[in-house]
């Protein structure tokens, strides 16, 4: 990807969607120097969507949010959608799949700067689930299931000093770290209400009903 292109997703969505780490919560982001629509010339937002576009922004603003591409966020929001009768509140259940991918929950025990950057590192396989290592991002992790750093990655410059960086670090509260064994878990099934989604749920759910 182009080095400002995430950068011109946030602009584009007029939502912050962290896409860069670090950089998105400084002075630098994107948003606070040009918070406008990216192109040639610096115009207004268009304020007159009409309901369909409106809900298309919102499932884009989710699916860049996640890193996902079209054909598995459709795939989470259809499976959600087909077992709705038997689903207590549909809204945490496609978070819970979307948090429950390998490389978002690297990125929330913060072990990389960005979720781009976790589906990398997965990839490279750097990670171990219950003792297995799982180069596959998007793969599902269940309740206690234990993620950890395979013992030939720890010396990568991306993991050192790991522990000192994990004592500034907040950790959601439905994940756990073993600093001793550089060891997550995911304790509890996140709630839709546990994170700042960048997007309506609701009319993603409507975007894909069509």
């Amino acid at each position: 990807m182009l080095k400002h292109a995430k950068c011109k997703i946030c602009r584009r969505t007029g939502e912050k969607l962290f896409l860069k780490g670090e950089k998105c919560t400084s002075a630098k982001c994107a948003m606070i120097e040009r918070p406008f629509a990216p192109g040639q010339k610096a115009k207004k937002r268009k304020s007159g969507l009409t309901e369909y576009g409106k809900e298309a922004r919102e499932k884009q603003k989710m699916k860049k949010y996640y890193g996902v591409t079209e054909a598995q966020f459709k795939r989470y929001v259809t499976e959600v959608a087909e077992n709705r009768g038997r689903i207590e509140n549909v809204a945490d259940e496609l978070v819970q799949k979307l948090e429950s991918r390998l490389d978002n929950i690297v990125f929330r025990l913060g072990w990389a700067k960005s979720r781009a950057e976790a589906t990398q590192m997965v990839s490279h396989g750097h990670f171990i689930v219950n003792g297995r290592k799982v180069d596959i991002p998007s793969y599902t992790v269940h309740l206690n299931d234990v993620i950890g750093i395979r013992p030939g990655s720890r010396n990568i410059s991306a993991f050192k000093n790991l522990n000192e960086r994990m004592k500034k670090y907040s950790l959601p509260d439905w994940l756990s770290y073993d600093k001793e064994k550089m060891e997550g878990k995911m304790v509890k099934k996140p709630l839709a209400s546990d994170i700042q989604l960048p997007a309506e749920i609701a009319s993603v759910f409507e975007h894909y009903s069509r």
